[in-house]
């Protein structure tokens, strides 16, 4: 056995943080991430104009494979976006204009260079820095005809009806576009393209993609007789079961202009505490034997674990200042304890009380916070406020009676 058989693999790392769910030919894998630098690829469909923390779990694995020294491709669906992936749902997606697709693949590209080293192209890229492709540049040029022909005499209508996503949505009678049904095949060319053009060898994604990832497999190795290889990620839920990076006001955006920062730092701190060591593994770049420790904490003390978790994934997103910004907000606000729940409102400080109390939506109108005010039922902390003309300056809870309270904190 030689030796990149047997020395440490950064799938044993992978693993050990939770990312690893299923792996074709893990052995063989090991090996060859163990000889030499690897090319791979994520997919990302753009389906909105900014990731969400569900995006980011892939994301994550491909800062690792970099970490280790192998060359991320960052492929945005220009052209399967268009097609739309049926892959776990139950549905057919409601069709995105080209124009859409046009403006959401801008969107998305900074996100990656905050986590990934992209060079602007693939003849720039230095060492082992990534880059980033979008696949309408090979796939909407295609001749119908010959994609028939080349291509799609290679698959199975047997066993794409065998996937479980075309198999639930039969057995529903919800049925599936003839659209939809080419997706497999078009997921599984970019695969294969991504190999003859650019040398990729490995694939990875979410859970859900399994299917579609071994059938580029499969077609590179029909239509090159190459060894290429795949494995899949968890699709993660939180500890309450609720769909990871998603909240009552809709998904945990990457993009401060749709989530702020402080809010994105909140996410953080609200998880359960049986999510927090789970999600430092895969949200943040801090060493296990670092993570280690936060692990033994217990009761109240699992705060100190959440601020960590809170700290370093939004500096991760949005850099350190901004972290050190909302971690000093949130202190301020609760000094590490209660109405963390509240809901944010963000207003340009200072602001009057009466413009706060009317903008947060505690009083409808100026007159009501005026009269709130004047019969002793609004505080800011633990501070009464009795003065109409009360000006507040810094982020602060602001209260309603007894129950009612938001975190008022500056535009930024």
């Amino acid at each position: 056995m030689s030796d990149a058989e047997t020395a440490p693999s950064v799938l044993d790392l992978l693993e050990a943080r939770g990312f690893i769910a299923q792996c074709t030919d893990r052995s063989a894998l090991a090996s060859t991430l163990n000889q030499d630098p690897v090319k791979f690829y994520v997919g990302f469909d753009p389906t909105a104009d900014s990731l969400h923390v569900g995006h980011l779990l892939p994301v994550m694995a491909m800062y690792w494979m970099q970490q280790a020294g192998h060359i991320p491709v960052v492929v945005i669906g220009g052209g399967t976006g268009m097609v739309g992936d049926p892959s776990g749902k139950d549905k057919s997606r409601d069709f995105i204009t080209e124009e859409a697709v046009a403006r959401n693949i801008e969107g998305q590209r900074p996100h990656f260079g905050r986590v990934l080293s992209l060079a602007a192209s693939e003849p720039e890229r230095a060492g082992n820095q990534g880059f980033i492709l979008n696949n309408a540049d090979w796939l909407l040029g295609l001749g119908y005809v010959s994609f028939l022909r080349d291509i799609g005499r290679h698959f199975s209508v047997n066993r794409m009806l065998s996937a479980e996503s075309a198999r639930l949505r039969l057995e529903r009678n919800q049925g599936l576009s003839f659209i939809e049904f080419n997706y497999h095949l078009l997921q599984s060319y970019d695969f294969y393209k991504l190999h003859e053009q650019y040398g990729v060898k490995l694939q990875f994604g979410g859970d859900d993609q399994w299917f579609n990832i071994l059938g580029g497999i499969d077609l590179v190795r029909r239509m090159s007789g190459a060894e290429v290889y795949g494995f899949t990620i968890p699709l993660l839920q939180t500890a309450e079961g609720k769909k990871m990076g998603k909240t009552e006001k809709g998904a945990v955006w990457l993009d401060a202009d749709r989530c702020s920062v402080y809010d994105y730092y909140q996410y953080w701190i609200n998880v359960s505490d049986a999510d927090v060591i789970r999600f430092l593994k895969l949200y943040t770049t801090m060493p296990l034997d670092r993570i280690e420790p936060l692990a033994a904490l217990r009761g109240a003390d699992v705060r100190k674990a959440k601020e960590v978790l809170a700290f370093e994934a939004t500096k991760l997103v949005h850099g350190e200042a901004a972290a050190s910004r909302a971690q000093a907000t949130a202190r301020q606000l609760f000094g590490g304890r209660g109405a963390a729940n509240a809901p944010t409102v963000e207003v340009s400080l200072p602001a009057g009380i009466l413009d706060v109390l009317r903008l947060s939506g505690l009083a409808k109108s100026n007159g009501e916070a005026r009269r709130l005010v004047k019969q002793g039922g609004v505080r800011v902390g633990d501070a009464k406020v009795s003065d109409p003309n009360f000006v507040l300056n810094d982020a602060a809870l602001v209260w309603k009676g007894k129950k009612s309270v938001v975190q008022v904190v500056a535009k930024a």
